[in-house]
């Protein structure tokens, strides 16, 4: 599968944006909805072209109301398809080497053609699977009492197991918090010759990316699976760790870990910056203070990011 790539950066780490996003940004200046001819074409170009990746039809360019026609976009097949090579391009760092791989694309495309609670891409009890070896590219996504989102199909447990000495999944834990939260870690090459084992990981400045942050790599990993073997004998045996403490609140497997980043505001803010990096391609600006803790509010209800993306869209701001 050829999946749309299109990554751009990100401003700063989560947690620090979180707090700023309700109440220290700047308000926007008032909007109002377009009037004239001109700017009534000019957002529905824009709407069509954001949700759907196609110019506007004649009569939606003099349509009285453009952004009247968001709901019907966020149900059309070409929206739940480019939303799902988006959200493959921004929750991994590059495109899969098998169709399996790409497993955020296909239960994120599973999810809106259901519309179920964008959550559920986390969370959800599914599993996305190569039914036949023979047709690697006929992946389907099947329930699964055991499934956790995608982060337990086994060809994203492969492709995130990393190579860590001893088989600790340092490479899935931060996989797991970034699709949830947008935690962005810069990582750093050791000179040659230097401890890169548990212990040389928790002394000098390595410790508090590790152990000592909310984040802190290896407690993260701690109670994961391990891994053992590499490639197609791959295996994963039970965590080390029985329980870690995870921002006040203790973590025992993955399931736990992943609810305990969905409950966050963290999961709340990002995933609206999802939503305005979708339409707007960048993340919000401080000026966009109210849209963007409108966005949060109103994903808050309703748990689905059609909602989220729906109200950054409808908002007079987007067709100033």
């Amino acid at each position: 599968m050829n999946v749309l790539r299109t990554k751009r950066i990100w401003v700063a780490a989560v947690p620090l944006l979180a707090a700023g996003a309700f109440g220290l940004f700047q308000k926007p200046a008032s909007a109002e909805k377009p009037s004239s001819a001109e700017s009534i074409a000019r957002c529905a170009t824009r709407l069509k072209t954001s949700f759907l990746g196609k110019g506007a039809t004649d009569a939606e360019l003099k349509a009285a109301d453009p952004q009247a026609a968001v709901d019907a976009y966020l149900k059309a097949p070409e929206f739940v398809e480019l939303f799902s090579r988006f959200l493959n391009s921004e929750l991994n760092p590059a495109p899969g080497m098998t169709s399996a791989e790409d497993a955020t694309y296909h239960l994120g495309k599973y999810i809106l053609s259901n519309d179920l609670p964008y959550k559920d891409l986390f969370l959800g009890k599914f599993n996305v699977v190569v039914p036949n070896a023979q047709q690697p590219n006929n992946v389907v996504v099947q329930p699964d009492p055991n499934g956790l989102g995608y982060f337990r199909s086994r060809a994203w447990m492969v492709r995130y197991a990393g190579n860590e000495l001893a088989g600790i999944k340092i490479v899935t834990g931060y996989r797991i918090m970034q699709n949830i939260t947008g935690l962005k870690l810069q990582a750093v090459s050791n000179a040659e010759g230097v401890d890169t084992s548990k212990a040389g990981r928790s002394a000098g400045v390595c410790a508090q990316c590790h152990f000592q942050d909310w984040s802190a790599l290896d407690k993260v990993a701690s109670i994961l699976s391990v891994r053992k073997g590499t490639g197609d004998t791959m295996t994963f045996t039970p965590p080390t760790t029985a329980t870690v403490d995870i921002d006040g609140k203790a973590v025992t497997d993955d399931a736990s870990l992943v609810a305990r980043l969905v409950e966050s505001e963290n999961y709340n803010f990002n995933t609206c910056r999802l939503a305005f990096k979708f339409l707007y391609g960048r993340p919000e600006n401080t000026c966009e203070s109210q849209v963007f803790d409108k966005c949060v509010t109103e994903f808050k209800k309703t748990g689905k990011i059609q909602t989220a993306l729906s109200t950054i869209a409808k908002d007079d701001s987007f067709c100033q």
